[in-house]
């Protein structure tokens, strides 16, 4: 039996798919790793393993990072991963959703090629207890916590995964705090981080360090997030344009803190694993 996999990217963030109807793989985290190898395998900053067989869900997937680790939620993931839909034709009409982590997701397809998608991305909170950071219960914004030996000023954010927003300037803050922020103790379950810099009253710049996957061209849940924290400590007012190294997101949020997505999608390639790496993958196709 052929093993197909498809490849996309959304701003940047580029993620294999792989649909157990035409890859029956077991996607353990070596193999994960492996398949994301940028030198070994095809590379990518995740897969979206989907649609789900025996889900009462129809549209239901899972998420992997790079390192193999599966996340709660990816924003471009989702966005790929109903594109994918779209074009294998599991869908009929441009509004359906997807589940992802026992959450249901709306989603609109805005244009007949599928190139922007919108997502009703659920609700952001502060929530110290949600996020989940260390310490008593309490909303955690604009709070002081101290990394690498300096203070900054950190808006913890769930939107069904963990972010620490930090609003700076320092220009290589992704690549040196990034690390060290995202396996801090304050962090129990680690966390997804971004460094923010307000350009206008509705438009922010963030660099990106992905809890599992390192730097970051984008990330939808990151633009969620940063664009929450913006909000909320008074910077901006909704909508936000958040502008990333992989290209622009645009972020709604309303009074109820509930967040839409609209971003791009791009279909890169198809194909089919070979014999060799299907060995290496120890398959069951």
């Amino acid at each position: 039996m052929d093993a197909y996999f498809y490849k996309y990217q959304a701003l940047g963030n580029d993620m294999v798919v792989i649909d157990p109807a035409t890859c029956a793989i077991d996607l353990t985290p070596t193999a994960v790793r492996l398949v994301c190898d940028r030198h070994r395998g095809v590379g990518a900053d995740g897969i979206c393993y989907g649609p789900l067989p025996d889900q009462p869900h129809r549209h239901t997937m899972r998420f992997f990072n790079p390192d193999g680790s599966e996340a709660e939620k990816s924003g471009n993931g989702l966005r790929i991963f109903a594109r994918y839909l779209w074009d294998a034709g599991y869908v009929n009409g441009r509004t359906f959703s997807v589940v992802v982590n026992n959450e249901h997701i709306a989603v609109q397809v805005v244009d007949e090629t599928a190139a922007t998608i919108v997502l009703s991305m659920g609700h952001l909170t502060f929530d110290s207890r949600t996020v989940p950071v260390a310490g008593p219960r309490r909303d955690v914004v604009a709070e002081r916590m101290v990394f690498a030996g300096k203070a900054y000023e950190v808006t913890a954010v769930s939107i069904g995964n963990p972010h620490c927003v930090i609003f700076t300037a320092e220009p290589d803050a992704a690549h040196r705090l990034g690390p060290v922020i995202e396996t801090a103790p304050a962090f129990p379950k680690r966390t997804n981080v971004q460094f923010a810099q307000v350009i206008d009253g509705r438009t922010i710049q963030i660099e990106i360090w992905e809890r599992g996957a390192g730097y970051t061209l984008a990330s939808g849940t990151s633009a969620c997030a940063a664009a929450g924290a913006a909000v909320k400590t008074g910077r901006c007012q909704s909508p936000v344009e958040v502008r990333m190294a992989g290209g622009v997101a645009q972020v709604a949020i309303d009074e109820a803190w509930h967040v839409t997505l609209t971003g791009a999608v791009t279909a890169v390639y198809q194909g089919a694993f070979a014999a060799d790496f299907l060995e290496q993958l120890n398959p069951f196709c």
